[in-house]
């Protein structure tokens, strides 16, 4: 029987090289050791003015319920410098697809933490940073070494740095270039690029295992949060003109909504809204497409397409969030696809190649090019994923009234 690294995926009329296995998922240490001597981090910079924020800060923490998170004391202090997201969702269960849909708008069915990686045809967020030369770069705590491929480390022992929770590494577009790898670094190179200014515009901060409470629990991780965001928010360099968005990458229990803890802080955050909350349905698509929106970048026409923008961007941009009924969204599960244990299909999901997005600047010409002729697989104008085959996340109601009172509304799965 053919395994999902040795079948040939398709998209539509075109045919994609399915996620393969590389001699990387498990390096010795001897080898580790002699890539070290030679992987140079490398730490770009630029200063492309944004309409809220001129630097985006992402730090995931793991596998928490909402309610859980927010009684932690440290959370709750660190709430009221900021604005608490209370219906932030993530996407699916578990982790790694959660990740990956944060870099690339999609799970493409994942639906687990195996060694996966995603065809070089398919986008990301870096080919978006890349259209107005935004500097990005992400700092993983433990990672031996910048652009380190390997499954975990260390090798044996309790675990620290895990590829599962590192998001453009799943994705060939990164990894095969010579250059992007070495923008994914570890805590080192983020205290140093940060004494240096040297920090990106776009960061994403994954803790380890232990500090991210994956292997520990919320209070591990609340003192962590403690100790490590606090002196950030003070230091100038880092703070002025930032959002910083604490979250996680899900919720600890896969029966109940998918609600995840998450707040905005940082120099980018007005006063008045210091200690607020925000009602407003998010995903993890969301981020993305508030990206888009605040620096003028197109979308990559999946998930990021339809996503709510945050309320501090949408304001800026006049664009109109939709409101969601969750009284039956739960968000729990991943529909069929090419990277799925449990239902596979060798099918790659087609994006939206034209038409309106939330972040207002149309689709990435890299995307259209890719799939010109295609016909998107699902309606990616919807704020909610859905699908129709699998029946996954059907029947959710959302509506909005537009400025000039006209009214609009729509189901998911009844479009």
């Amino acid at each position: 029987m053919f395994t999902k690294q040795t079948l040939l995926a398709f998209v539509g009329a075109l045919a994609l090289a399915a996620a393969k296995t590389t001699t990387e998922v498990n390096p010795t240490q001897a080898e580790i050791d002699a890539d070290r001597l030679t992987a140079r981090p490398y730490s770009p910079v630029s200063n492309v003015r944004g309409l809220v924020f001129d630097r985006f800060v992402n730090i995931w923490l793991e596998n928490t319920d909402y309610e859980t998170a927010a009684a932690d004391a440290n959370l709750a202090k660190l709430a009221k410098e900021g604005i608490l997201l209370t219906n932030y969702f993530a996407v699916t269960h578990p982790s790694e697809p959660n990740y990956c849909a944060s870099a690339g708008g999609d799970t493409f069915g994942m639906d687990s933490d195996d060694f996966l990686q995603i065809p070089a045809n398919v986008s990301t967020i870096a080919d978006l940073f890349d259209t107005r030369h935004i500097a990005w770069g992400e700092y993983q705590e433990d990672m031996p070494y910048a652009g380190y491929q390997g499954m975990r480390y260390p090798l044996s022992g309790a675990n620290q740095y895990v590829r599962k929770h590192n998001p453009l590494v799943l994705y060939d577009s990164v990894t095969n270039d010579a250059v992007r790898p070495r923008q994914i670094k570890n805590f080192t190179t983020f205290y140093d690029d940060l004494e240096h200014h040297r920090l990106p515009q776009h960061m994403f901060i994954t803790p380890n295992m232990t500090n991210d409470a994956h292997d520990t629990n919320i209070g591990v991780a609340g003192n962590w949060v403690e100790s490590f965001l606090p002196p950030l928010l003070k230091n100038e360099y880092f703070s002025k003109n930032s959002l910083v968005l604490l979250t996680f990458d899900e919720s600890g229990n896969y029966t109940h909504p998918n609600r995840v803890f998450s707040v905005l802080v940082g120099g980018a955050v007005p006063q008045h809204l210091k200690g607020t909350t925000d009602d407003t349905f998010y995903t993890h698509y969301s981020i993305i497409a508030s990206l888009s929106a605040n620096w003028g970048l197109p979308s990559l026409g999946r998930w990021d397409c339809g996503a709510n923008l945050l309320d501090i961007v949408a304001e800026r941009t006049g664009y109109v969030n939709w409101e969601v009924d969750l009284s039956s969204a739960y968000l729990n599960q991943t529909y069929p696809g090419p990277l799925s244990d449990s239902h596979y299909s060798a099918k790659w999901p087609v994006p939206l190649t034209d038409g309106e997005c939330s972040a207002g600047n149309g689709i990435a010409k890299v995307v259209k090019k890719t799939y010109h002729g295609l016909h998107a697989t699902r309606d990616y104008t919807s704020p909610v994923p859905y699908d129709e085959a699998s029946g996954n996340n059907l029947g959710i109601k959302y509506s909005r009234t537009l400025k000039h009172g006209k009214k609009q509304s729509g189901i998911t799965g009844n479009q």
